[in-house]
């Protein structure tokens, strides 16, 4: 029994398309540890973020159409993660199932909550009214963490309550998505055989 709660969840997940051509490697319960090869810099900032906050091991390559423009890219990028971690959090028994974390970044403050529910729900408010934060297109970030919930089947609520920069307001966001996402993955030991859900399946 020990063994089991010790166990670590991991998975390797490929996603080719004729759009994008993704390979990721994923351990929830490791060290921060991340690789990231997106063709997006700030992308690659951002989920090295989400890495290190959250706790998780994270290795991911991607070839997408850049010269079309960056939607597929992002979008791909979100199903494949979030399905990679639906499949490592196996049956789910034991998990916290919901978490949620308020994150300043100096002038900026966003809150994340996650629930690991089997549905896909998604709202997102970044409050950023630019077009263009590093090399990244902001109005994409919808359709990355719309993609991560409907591959992982979580409902993701996201919200920037205030905030000047709009660096500081995206990383804010990916810092209390990962802390959030973390507790959610996190195991009761308490409850340990026991599926989170009164219906029987999550």
């Amino acid at each position: 029994m020990a063994s089991r709660k010790l166990a670590r969840r991991s998975t390797t997940l490929e996603r080719h398309t004729t759009e994008t051509q993704i390979d990721l490697r994923l351990t929830i319960d490791g060290q921060g540890r991340y690789d990231m090869q997106t063709g997006i810099r700030f992308l690659d900032h951002m989920l090295e973020l989400f890495a290190r906050h959250g706790g998780f091991d994270l290795s991911l390559a991607c070839k997408g159409d850049l010269d079309v423009d960056q939607h597929h890219t992002l979008e791909d990028i979100g199903i494949a993660l979030g399905e990679a971690f639906l499949q490592a959090l196996g049956d789910k028994k034991g998990i916290l199932r919901a978490g949620y974390f308020l994150m300043p970044m100096d002038e900026t403050l966003a809150a994340a909550a996650i629930d690991l529910s089997g549905r896909a729900s998604c709202v997102v408010d970044t409050k950023v009214r630019v077009r263009i934060v590093g090399d990244l297109q902001t109005e994409l970030l919808v359709d990355f963490f719309e993609g991560f919930s409907r591959g992982a089947r979580a409902n993701v609520h996201l919200k920037v309550l205030y905030g000047r920069s709009n660096h500081h307001k995206i990383e804010a966001i990916f810092k209390a998505f990962a802390r959030a996402l973390r507790f959610a993955c996190s195991r009761d030991l308490q409850l340990r055989a026991i599926l989170p859900s009164t219906k029987g399946l999550l």
